[in-house]
């Protein structure tokens, strides 16, 4: 068991930043120089407000992460419009440019090119593009949480066509996201 050194709790599995071990609380608010966070370990803190605190975090996550299932099981946006999409009135729906997705699905599955000049030709980064190439979105369907539900907004490519380019993509071993 190691020590983290802002709070002196009891840990196996501590992180470190600028070979200083902290808990996973006290690393989120560790600042990132050097000099700063010297005086941060300097500033002890009450090990018992910190328990309280993990434990209202641990709450608050818990509670956060069930809202968000129930918003995926429901069918509703996650997070941030993908390429090819836009948010308006809380709904997801295409944008101008959605036919784009189509024509990078078919591009990858027909074209003998490399991930990057095929995100080149999109303007895309590698991961953008990586990122695009296996979006359940594009079927209609929202995944969250390693689970995937049916989505409440229009389809831009088939089902057939995303299954395809996923076996290329395994076939190539092609790292996801």
């Amino acid at each position: 068991m190691k020590k983290c050194q802002k709070c002196g709790i009891e840990k196996e599995n501590l992180k470190e930043k600028f070979g200083i071990s902290f808990c996973d609380i006290c690393f989120i608010f560790a600042p990132n120089g050097v000099l700063e966070i010297n005086n941060y370990v300097k500033e002890k803190i009450n090990i018992n407000n910190i328990n309280i605190s993990k434990e209202q975090l641990l709450k608050s996550n818990l509670k956060n992460k069930k809202l968000m299932r129930k918003k995926a099981r429901d069918g509703k946006i996650m997070s941030r419009a993908p390429f090819g999409y836009e948010i308006k009135n809380k709904k997801l729906i295409p944008n101008s440019f959605f036919r784009e997705v189509e024509k990078i699905y078919k591009d990858f599955l027909n074209l003998n090119i490399s991930l990057n000049k095929l995100s080149k030709k999109y303007n895309l980064s590698i991961n953008g593009l990586k990122k695009v190439l296996t979006n359940f979105t594009y079927i209609g369907k929202i995944k969250f949480d390693g689970e995937v539900y049916n989505g409440n907004h229009e389809i831009l490519i088939s089902p057939m066509l995303f299954n395809h380019v996923q076996n290329k993509i395994e076939k190539l071993g092609i790292k996801r996201i």
